[in-house]
Protein backbone atom coordinates (compact mmCIF):
# COMPACT_ATOMS: atom_id res chain seq x y z
CA UNK A 1 0.00 0.00 0.00
CA UNK A 2 1.32 3.43 -0.95
CA UNK A 3 2.68 5.58 1.84
CA UNK A 4 1.08 8.98 1.27
CA UNK A 5 3.12 11.96 2.39
CA UNK A 6 0.86 14.96 1.72
CA UNK A 7 -2.88 14.51 2.10
CA UNK A 8 -5.79 16.91 1.58
CA UNK A 9 -9.16 16.25 3.25
CA UNK A 10 -11.86 18.30 1.56
CA UNK A 11 -14.96 19.05 3.63
CA UNK A 12 -16.44 22.46 2.97
CA UNK A 13 -19.75 22.28 4.81
CA UNK A 14 -20.88 22.91 8.40
CA UNK A 15 -19.19 22.63 11.77
CA UNK A 16 -20.92 19.41 12.82
CA UNK A 17 -19.99 17.72 9.53
CA UNK A 18 -16.38 18.81 9.94
CA UNK A 19 -16.21 17.49 13.51
CA UNK A 20 -17.46 14.09 12.37
CA UNK A 21 -14.70 14.07 9.73
CA UNK A 22 -11.89 14.57 12.27
CA UNK A 23 -11.74 10.84 13.17
CA UNK A 24 -10.86 10.16 9.52
CA UNK A 25 -7.95 12.58 9.91
CA UNK A 26 -6.94 10.64 13.03
CA UNK A 27 -6.96 7.35 11.12
CA UNK A 28 -4.96 8.81 8.23
CA UNK A 29 -2.38 10.24 10.64
CA UNK A 30 -2.14 6.90 12.42
CA UNK A 31 -1.70 5.06 9.11
CA UNK A 32 0.77 7.61 7.73
CA UNK A 33 2.42 9.21 10.80
CA UNK A 34 4.99 11.12 8.74
CA UNK A 35 2.36 12.65 6.48
CA UNK A 36 1.26 16.28 6.35
CA UNK A 37 -2.52 16.58 6.42
CA UNK A 38 -4.18 19.72 5.08
CA UNK A 39 -7.89 20.33 5.68
CA UNK A 40 -9.74 22.22 2.97
CA UNK A 41 -12.70 23.86 4.68
CA UNK A 42 -14.75 27.01 5.14
CA UNK A 43 -13.45 29.99 7.07
CA UNK A 44 -15.98 29.61 9.89
CA UNK A 45 -14.65 26.12 10.69
CA UNK A 46 -11.01 27.25 10.94
CA UNK A 47 -10.91 27.22 14.76
CA UNK A 48 -12.11 23.62 14.87
CA UNK A 49 -9.41 22.55 12.43
CA UNK A 50 -6.69 24.41 14.30
CA UNK A 51 -7.68 22.60 17.51
CA UNK A 52 -7.21 19.13 15.97
CA UNK A 53 -3.76 17.60 16.53
CA UNK A 54 -4.14 15.32 13.51
CA UNK A 55 -4.27 18.22 11.04
CA UNK A 56 -1.17 20.18 10.09
CA UNK A 57 -2.58 22.97 7.95
CA UNK A 58 -5.85 24.67 7.02
CA UNK A 59 -6.70 25.73 3.47
CA UNK A 60 -9.54 28.23 3.30
CA UNK A 61 -12.01 27.36 0.55
CA UNK A 62 -13.69 30.76 0.80
CA UNK A 63 -10.38 32.38 -0.16
CA UNK A 64 -9.51 29.78 -2.79
CA UNK A 65 -12.92 30.14 -4.42
CA UNK A 66 -12.49 33.91 -4.66
CA UNK A 67 -9.42 33.80 -6.94
CA UNK A 68 -9.25 32.84 -10.62
CA UNK A 69 -8.86 29.22 -11.60
CA UNK A 70 -5.18 29.50 -12.50
CA UNK A 71 -4.32 30.95 -9.09
CA UNK A 72 -6.39 28.28 -7.32
CA UNK A 73 -4.62 25.54 -9.25
CA UNK A 74 -1.23 27.03 -8.35
CA UNK A 75 -2.20 27.07 -4.67
CA UNK A 76 -3.09 23.38 -4.79
CA UNK A 77 0.03 22.54 -6.79
CA UNK A 78 2.21 24.26 -4.19
CA UNK A 79 0.96 21.79 -1.58
CA UNK A 80 2.54 18.93 -3.57
CA UNK A 81 -0.29 16.69 -2.37
CA UNK A 82 -0.29 13.06 -3.44
CA UNK A 83 -3.83 12.35 -2.16
CA UNK A 84 -7.07 14.29 -1.87
CA UNK A 85 -10.16 12.79 -0.24
CA UNK A 86 -13.39 14.46 -1.37
CA UNK A 87 -15.44 13.82 1.78
CA UNK A 88 -17.95 16.52 0.84
CA UNK A 89 -18.28 16.37 -2.95
CA UNK A 90 -17.90 19.65 -4.77
CA UNK A 91 -17.62 19.85 -8.54
CA UNK A 92 -15.26 22.81 -8.66
CA UNK A 93 -12.86 21.32 -6.13
CA UNK A 94 -12.78 18.00 -7.99
CA UNK A 95 -11.85 19.85 -11.20
CA UNK A 96 -9.17 21.94 -9.49
CA UNK A 97 -7.60 18.88 -7.87
CA UNK A 98 -7.27 17.16 -11.25
CA UNK A 99 -5.80 20.26 -12.92
CA UNK A 100 -3.34 20.58 -10.03
CA UNK A 101 -2.07 17.09 -10.82
CA UNK A 102 -2.77 15.57 -7.41
CA UNK A 103 -1.74 11.95 -7.86
CA UNK A 104 -4.61 10.15 -6.09
CA UNK A 105 -8.06 11.76 -6.14
CA UNK A 106 -10.68 9.85 -4.17
CA UNK A 107 -14.42 10.40 -4.47
CA UNK A 108 -17.70 8.52 -4.63
CA UNK A 109 -19.24 7.07 -7.76
CA UNK A 110 -22.55 8.86 -7.22
CA UNK A 111 -21.26 12.19 -8.53
CA UNK A 112 -20.93 12.14 -12.32
CA UNK A 113 -18.16 14.74 -12.24
CA UNK A 114 -16.07 12.40 -10.07
CA UNK A 115 -15.94 9.94 -12.99
CA UNK A 116 -14.08 12.60 -14.99
CA UNK A 117 -11.95 14.09 -12.20
CA UNK A 118 -11.20 11.31 -9.69
CA UNK A 119 -9.06 8.25 -10.27
CA UNK A 120 -9.99 6.46 -7.04
CA UNK A 121 -13.74 5.85 -7.13
CA UNK A 122 -15.66 4.39 -4.18
CA UNK A 123 -19.21 3.07 -4.34
CA UNK A 124 -20.77 4.70 -1.30
CA UNK A 125 -24.30 6.03 -0.87
CA UNK A 126 -25.07 8.11 2.20
CA UNK A 127 -28.75 8.76 1.53
CA UNK A 128 -30.14 5.38 2.58
CA UNK A 129 -27.25 4.09 4.64
CA UNK A 130 -27.79 2.77 8.16
CA UNK A 131 -24.30 3.89 9.16
CA UNK A 132 -23.40 6.93 11.23
CA UNK A 133 -21.93 9.92 9.37
CA UNK A 134 -18.54 9.39 11.03
CA UNK A 135 -18.56 5.74 9.93
CA UNK A 136 -19.40 6.77 6.37
CA UNK A 137 -16.47 9.21 6.33
CA UNK A 138 -14.12 6.44 7.42
CA UNK A 139 -15.61 3.94 5.00
CA UNK A 140 -14.98 6.34 2.12
CA UNK A 141 -11.23 6.05 2.67
CA UNK A 142 -10.99 2.42 3.78
CA UNK A 143 -8.95 1.52 0.67
CA UNK A 144 -6.41 4.12 1.82
CA UNK A 145 -6.33 3.43 5.55
CA UNK A 146 -6.86 -0.33 5.37
CA UNK A 147 -9.43 0.06 8.15
CA UNK A 148 -12.81 -1.59 7.89
CA UNK A 149 -16.02 -0.51 9.57
CA UNK A 150 -15.31 0.83 13.07
CA UNK A 151 -17.82 0.65 15.92
CA UNK A 152 -18.82 4.06 17.25
CA UNK A 153 -17.00 3.57 20.56
CA UNK A 154 -13.72 3.30 18.65
CA UNK A 155 -14.36 6.42 16.59
CA UNK A 156 -14.71 9.19 19.16
CA UNK A 157 -11.23 8.65 20.67
CA UNK A 158 -9.90 9.71 17.24
CA UNK A 159 -11.17 13.31 17.35
CA UNK A 160 -7.88 14.82 18.54
CA UNK A 161 -9.42 18.13 19.71
CA UNK A 162 -6.67 18.84 22.21
CA UNK A 163 -5.30 22.16 20.94
CA UNK A 164 -8.08 24.36 22.23
CA UNK A 165 -7.10 27.93 23.04
CA UNK A 166 -6.92 29.41 26.51
CA UNK A 167 -10.26 30.73 27.76
CA UNK A 168 -10.38 34.49 28.29
CA UNK A 169 -10.49 35.50 31.95
CA UNK A 170 -13.76 37.38 31.46
CA UNK A 171 -15.42 34.16 30.33
CA UNK A 172 -13.62 31.85 32.73
CA UNK A 173 -14.92 33.99 35.62
CA UNK A 174 -18.49 33.07 34.65
CA UNK A 175 -17.94 29.39 35.45
CA UNK A 176 -19.15 28.42 38.95
CA UNK A 177 -16.96 25.61 40.29
CA UNK A 178 -19.54 24.89 43.01
CA UNK A 179 -22.36 24.19 40.56
CA UNK A 180 -23.15 22.15 37.47
CA UNK A 181 -22.48 24.50 34.57
CA UNK A 182 -25.04 23.88 31.83
CA UNK A 183 -25.07 25.30 28.30
CA UNK A 184 -28.39 25.34 26.49
CA UNK A 185 -28.24 25.91 22.73
CA UNK A 186 -31.89 26.30 21.65
CA UNK A 187 -31.52 27.39 18.00
CA UNK A 188 -29.96 25.69 14.98
CA UNK A 189 -29.69 28.38 12.26
CA UNK A 190 -32.17 26.28 10.31
CA UNK A 191 -29.85 23.28 10.04
CA UNK A 192 -31.93 21.00 12.27
CA UNK A 193 -35.40 20.54 13.75
CA UNK A 194 -35.63 22.28 17.13
CA UNK A 195 -36.97 21.30 20.53
CA UNK A 196 -38.65 24.69 20.98
CA UNK A 197 -38.05 27.68 23.26
CA UNK A 198 -41.05 26.77 25.40
CA UNK A 199 -39.43 23.46 26.34
CA UNK A 200 -36.08 25.09 27.07
CA UNK A 201 -37.75 27.66 29.34
CA UNK A 202 -39.58 24.87 31.15
CA UNK A 203 -36.29 23.02 31.57
CA UNK A 204 -34.62 26.13 33.01
CA UNK A 205 -37.44 26.60 35.53
CA UNK A 206 -37.08 22.98 36.66
CA UNK A 207 -33.32 23.14 37.26
CA UNK A 208 -32.37 23.76 40.92
CA UNK A 209 -30.77 27.21 41.04
CA UNK A 210 -28.62 26.29 44.03
CA UNK A 211 -27.02 23.42 42.08
CA UNK A 212 -27.00 24.62 38.48
CA UNK A 213 -25.74 27.59 36.52
CA UNK A 214 -27.32 28.02 33.10
CA UNK A 215 -25.82 29.62 30.01
CA UNK A 216 -27.67 30.26 26.73
CA UNK A 217 -25.49 30.11 23.62
CA UNK A 218 -26.14 31.06 20.01
CA UNK A 219 -25.35 33.73 17.46
CA UNK A 220 -26.09 37.39 18.10
CA UNK A 221 -29.05 37.17 15.72
CA UNK A 222 -30.40 34.11 17.52
CA UNK A 223 -30.08 35.95 20.81
CA UNK A 224 -32.25 38.76 19.45
CA UNK A 225 -34.78 36.21 18.18
CA UNK A 226 -34.97 34.56 21.61
CA UNK A 227 -35.09 37.76 23.65
CA UNK A 228 -38.87 38.20 23.44
CA UNK A 229 -39.46 34.63 24.60
CA UNK A 230 -38.31 35.43 28.14
CA UNK A 231 -35.66 32.69 28.12
CA UNK A 232 -33.07 35.09 29.57
CA UNK A 233 -35.32 36.25 32.42
CA UNK A 234 -34.89 33.37 34.85
CA UNK A 235 -32.62 34.14 37.83
CA UNK A 236 -28.96 33.38 37.18
CA UNK A 237 -29.30 32.68 33.45
CA UNK A 238 -26.36 34.10 31.45
CA UNK A 239 -26.86 35.18 27.84
CA UNK A 240 -23.75 34.25 25.84
CA UNK A 241 -25.26 34.80 22.39
CA UNK A 242 -22.81 36.51 20.06
CA UNK A 243 -20.20 36.98 22.79
CA UNK A 244 -17.60 34.45 21.67
CA UNK A 245 -15.53 33.36 18.70
CA UNK A 246 -15.78 29.70 17.79
CA UNK A 247 -12.41 29.06 19.40
CA UNK A 248 -13.55 30.63 22.66
CA UNK A 249 -16.87 28.77 22.49
CA UNK A 250 -14.94 25.50 22.26
CA UNK A 251 -12.87 26.41 25.32
CA UNK A 252 -15.98 27.51 27.22
CA UNK A 253 -17.79 24.26 26.38
CA UNK A 254 -14.77 22.32 27.58
CA UNK A 255 -14.99 24.18 30.92
CA UNK A 256 -18.66 23.30 31.45
CA UNK A 257 -20.40 20.07 32.43
CA UNK A 258 -23.41 19.71 30.13
CA UNK A 259 -24.63 20.99 26.78
CA UNK A 260 -28.17 20.45 25.48
CA UNK A 261 -29.06 21.09 21.83
CA UNK A 262 -30.61 19.70 18.70
CA UNK A 263 -28.33 18.22 16.03
CA UNK A 264 -26.00 21.22 15.76
CA UNK A 265 -22.31 22.01 15.63
CA UNK A 266 -22.11 22.92 19.36
CA UNK A 267 -23.64 19.55 20.27
CA UNK A 268 -20.98 17.67 18.30
CA UNK A 269 -18.30 19.95 19.73
CA UNK A 270 -19.43 19.15 23.27
CA UNK A 271 -19.35 15.42 22.52
CA UNK A 272 -15.90 15.64 20.95
CA UNK A 273 -14.59 17.71 23.87
CA UNK A 274 -15.73 15.05 26.32
CA UNK A 275 -18.51 16.73 28.30
CA UNK A 276 -22.08 15.48 28.76
CA UNK A 277 -23.62 16.27 25.36
CA UNK A 278 -27.38 15.70 25.19
CA UNK A 279 -28.96 15.79 21.75
CA UNK A 280 -32.66 16.02 20.93
CA UNK A 281 -33.63 14.42 17.61
CA UNK A 282 -36.56 13.74 15.29
CA UNK A 283 -37.14 10.07 14.43
CA UNK A 284 -37.01 10.34 10.64
CA UNK A 285 -34.21 9.57 8.21
CA UNK A 286 -31.76 11.06 7.48
CA UNK A 287 -32.01 13.41 10.48
CA UNK A 288 -32.33 10.63 13.07
CA UNK A 289 -29.59 9.87 15.65
CA UNK A 290 -28.59 6.67 13.86
CA UNK A 291 -26.94 8.98 11.32
CA UNK A 292 -26.15 12.10 13.37
CA UNK A 293 -25.97 11.19 17.08
CA UNK A 294 -23.26 12.98 19.07
CA UNK A 295 -20.27 10.69 19.55
CA UNK A 296 -18.36 10.95 22.80
CA UNK A 297 -17.63 9.19 26.06
CA UNK A 298 -20.38 11.17 27.80
CA UNK A 299 -22.70 11.84 24.85
CA UNK A 300 -26.34 10.80 24.65
CA UNK A 301 -29.57 11.69 22.93
CA UNK A 302 -33.35 11.55 23.16
CA UNK A 303 -35.67 10.54 20.34
CA UNK A 304 -39.17 9.14 20.13
CA UNK A 305 -38.91 5.83 18.30
CA UNK A 306 -41.93 6.04 16.05
CA UNK A 307 -43.04 6.95 12.56
CA UNK A 308 -44.48 10.44 12.29
CA UNK A 309 -45.64 12.04 9.06
CA UNK A 310 -45.62 15.49 10.69
CA UNK A 311 -41.87 15.17 11.16
CA UNK A 312 -41.40 14.88 7.41
CA UNK A 313 -42.80 18.35 6.88
CA UNK A 314 -40.78 21.51 7.24
CA UNK A 315 -41.13 23.42 10.47
CA UNK A 316 -41.75 22.14 13.98
CA UNK A 317 -41.56 18.47 14.88
CA UNK A 318 -44.18 17.23 17.36
CA UNK A 319 -42.15 14.11 18.11
CA UNK A 320 -39.27 16.30 19.28
CA UNK A 321 -41.37 18.84 21.13
CA UNK A 322 -43.18 16.11 23.05
CA UNK A 323 -39.91 15.06 24.71
CA UNK A 324 -40.24 16.20 28.30
CA UNK A 325 -37.68 18.32 30.20
CA UNK A 326 -37.67 15.66 32.94
CA UNK A 327 -35.98 13.32 30.48
CA UNK A 328 -33.22 15.87 29.90
CA UNK A 329 -32.72 16.30 33.63
CA UNK A 330 -32.44 12.53 34.01
CA UNK A 331 -29.59 12.45 31.46
CA UNK A 332 -27.92 15.33 33.28
CA UNK A 333 -27.78 13.17 36.38
CA UNK A 334 -29.46 15.76 38.60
Amino acid sequence: MKAYQRIIISRTDSIGDVILTLPLAGLLKDRFPQSTITFLGRSYTRDVIHACIHIDAFLNWDELASVDEAAAVRTLKDLHADLIVHVFPRREIAKLAKKAGITARLGTTNRLYHWFNCNRLVRLSRRKSSLHEAQLNIKLAESITGTGLLPLEKIYPLYGLTRTEALDDSLASLIDSQKMNIILHPKSKGSAREWGLKNFIELINMLPEDRCKVFISGTEEEGKMMDKSGIFNAPGVVNLCGRMSLGQLMSFIQSCDVLVAASTGPLHLAAALGINAIGIYPPIRPMHPGRWAPLGKHAGYLVQEKECNDCRKEGSCHCMQDIRPEEIIRLMGI
